[in-house]
């Protein structure tokens, strides 16, 4: 029995059968879930959501993006303009370090009216650093702070993008927005540090000094490794 679409009816039973799989992956028993997600391929070789499950338990609860890819480029195959296989196959292509086709496929999305607009810029954004298109990345960086304004991250990823281009103002005025949105909890350092490279880029020693300073004095504990070294070796360096 067929939809009309073509593809395979859809088997009452498979919504349990997947909801135990989901929960052996959540519950730490990846092997076991990989076991049973081989068989229900097997007995449901032509349903979009078993292989993408598939794909889904060997890329995110495997780790193993290279063995994920062929399960997402099947669901495409049954389903093409499958929205979360596109979206995965992107994913698992950025992970293998294939960026460019990665921002060819997230391309494919935004032209389908993809409904997580963030994510969607967030990693392309990624991928676009990676290939060294930085204006295409500010630009996605941008797109994604429409949707999340305020969002200290995407601020401070704006910020780094725009001192690539040579924006130094702007960019400081990303970090100073990123350093207010987070009123109320402990001051990040690494915001800290990098306002002050772009200050001192810009000329502003005293600035610069002022935010090297700072930084060393909110350093908590779980902050990158070397940032307290690079803290003194930039205050050092601008005495």
């Amino acid at each position: 029995m067929t939809e009309r679409n073509g593809r395979e009816a859809w088997p009452p039973e498979l919504t349990e059968l997947l909801r135990k799989v989901d929960k052996l992956r959540r519950s730490g028993r990846y092997t076991e879930a990989l076991s049973r997600m081989r068989q229900l391929t097997e007995v449901y070789p032509r349903q979009a959501r078993v292989l993408l499950e598939m794909g889904l338990t060997l890329g995110i609860w495997g780790s193993a993006p290279a063995e994920a890819l062929p399960w997402y480029e099947r669901v495409l195959e049954l389903a093409p303009g499958h929205a979360s296989a596109q979206l995965h196959r992107a994913l698992a292509l950025a992970w293998l370090g294939r960026h460019a086709e990665a921002v060819a496929g997230f391309d494919a999305l935004e032209a389908g009216s993809f409904r997580k607009p963030l994510v969607l810029h967030m990693k392309r954004a990624e991928s676009l650093e990676v290939l060294g298109r930085h204006e295409d990345a500010e630009r996605d960086w941008t797109l994604a702070l429409a949707e999340e304004p305020d969002n200290p991250w995407l601020l401070h990823q704006r910020a780094l993008a725009r001192g690539r281009l040579g924006r130094l103002e702007e960019a400081v005025r990303d970090i100073t927005d990123a350093l207010a949105a987070q009123e109320g909890e402990p001051v990040d350092a690494e915001l800290l540090r990098d306002r002050g490279v772009l200050r001192e880029r810009l000329g502003d020693t005293a600035g610069a000094r002022a935010d090297f300073d700072a930084g060393l004095a909110a350093l908590r504990e779980g902050d990158p490794p070397g940032l307290a070294e690079d803290l003194r070796h930039r205050l050092q360096k601008i005495a």
